[in-house]
């Protein structure tokens, strides 16, 4: 690595996302991945799906191997301004739609189709009941 580390914004570094300029952001460094594309085990679509982001999780997530993590030197350009890097998103869980009295309730589905078979079989036996001949 050389001694003159070239600093890059996030914004920067989120422009480089095809197939044929392909940079990535891991453990606060930069690394120029657009001649490994093809070479990837997982395919270009894995390093693609991981630009625009920090993807050191993915990349740890992954478990390399110690020689995938000794091959990155080589393609390392600089480090990331930490200033530049949005703050993680928090999950906001969607907002559950207000109740409708229009529609009928849960239970009452499920009682129902517990009761509907119920009905039709003593029905049957009614039927059979009343029409047998004795």
């Amino acid at each position: 690595m050389a001694s003159d580390q070239k600093v890059h914004t996030f914004e920067e570094v989120s422009k480089h996302n095809q197939t044929k300029d392909c940079w990535l952001i891991l453990s606060g460094k930069v690394y120029d991945v657009t001649s490994f594309m093809d070479d990837h085990p997982g395919g270009d679509e894995v390093l693609l799906s991981s630009t625009g982001k920090d993807a050191t999780t993915d990349f740890e997530d992954v478990g390399h191997s110690d020689s995938a993590k000794e091959m990155m030197e080589k393609y390392y350009i600089g480090e990331i301004d930490p200033v530049t890097v949005p703050l993680k998103r928090k999950y906001i869980p969607p907002q559950q739609a207000q109740y409708n009295s229009d529609k009928t309730p849960e239970f009452v589905i499920k009682i129902l189709q517990f009761l509907v078979p119920l009905l039709i079989l003593g029905l049957a036996f009614v039927v059979r009941h009343y029409t047998k001949k004795e």
